[in-house]
């Protein structure tokens, strides 16, 4: 008998055994196929504040260019909010339309300052952005109202830079291919957030604020021994041909932003070439010449 009962009991073990390897083994295969099923993990998201300084009589400019901006598409990782800035509002008219605009639209910035160019407005804009900001941002842009600006092409040239102490637009003078030489244009500069809060803070841009406001830029960074990444985006930013001698070119698929569109032609011209406008066929529109 006692043989019998060692044999049943090693019987009994190995099957035990068995189902445990065979539990063990569904076990990690299930693991294994949750693993699977998780989402690689997403890029990490972009976002960029476009603040365009204009002027705030210029309501119907501001409603051509909310249309153009909001019939662009960015890529989904890219989070886009452009702004229009200007100083105190000064007219009852003012008061009443642009209160409108805010209800309806939200992306209205209204400065502590006195309208001007190169009086300050840009340091009052960058200065104020972490106080005023609901959130901040990986980069911050100003920009002219009479620019055009290629939101997805903007999105991939920003992908493969740096987000901090980054400086990045086209560089002046015209012919210079050289970031760290000159300042970048007017048309349309961008500064990583850090450097959005260094003017906020640092006495160099509060205590020169009078002059050419895209020079003074370049200059508060330089001898704040600032933006020591800097970008120079050409041939992808430019003036409208023939407009400004070696600073424009011909229109080019790769273009990030286009300069001097301060008549209706130019717009259509640059609209057209990039396809903007291009709607899908239906019966209750016609866009036949």
């Amino acid at each position: 008998m006692k043989p019998k009962c060692i044999l049943l009991n090693s019987i009994l073990s190995l099957s035990a055994l068995s189902i445990l390897l065979f539990l063990l083994t569904f076990h990690l295969n299930l693991r294994t196929v949750h693993k699977s099923f998780n989402p690689v993990p997403a890029q990490q998201n972009l976002s960029l504040l476009i603040g365009i300084l204009t002027r705030a009589d210029l309501h119907s400019h501001r409603h051509f260019l909310r249309l153009v901006y909001g019939a662009q598409r960015t890529p989904p990782d890219v989070k886009i909010h452009v702004k229009f800035v200007f100083c105190r509002l000064t007219k009852v008219e003012q008061r009443l339309l642009i209160a409108l605009e805010v209800l309806r639209f939200d992306d209205i910035i209204i400065l502590n300052c006195t309208e001007n160019m190169n009086f300050g407005k840009t340091y009052e804009f960058f200065s104020s952005l972490p106080k005023i900001l609901p959130q901040q941002y990986d980069y911050v842009m100003k920009a002219d109202d009479d620019v055009f600006i290629r939101l997805e092409g903007l999105s991939q040239s920003l992908k493969k830079l740096k987000r901090d102490d980054l400086y990045y637009g086209f560089v002046l003078p015209c012919t210079s291919y050289n970031p760290y030489s000159g300042y970048m244009a007017g048309m349309g500069f961008i500064l990583s957030w850090d450097l959005v809060q260094w003017i906020a803070v640092s006495d160099i841009p509060a205590q020169n604020q009078v002059g050419p406001e895209d020079k003074l830029v370049g200059q508060w960074l330089t001898w704040g021994n600032k933006g020591k990444n800097r970008v120079t985006e050409k041939p992808g930013m430019y003036d409208f041909p023939d407009t400004n001698g070696r600073c424009s070119h011909a229109l080019i698929p790769e273009t990030v932003a286009v300069h001097r569109l301060k008549r209706w032609d130019r717009w259509v011209q640059v609209l057209q070439f990039f396809n903007v406008t291009r709607v899908r066929p239906s019966k209750m529109y016609s866009f036949d010449k």
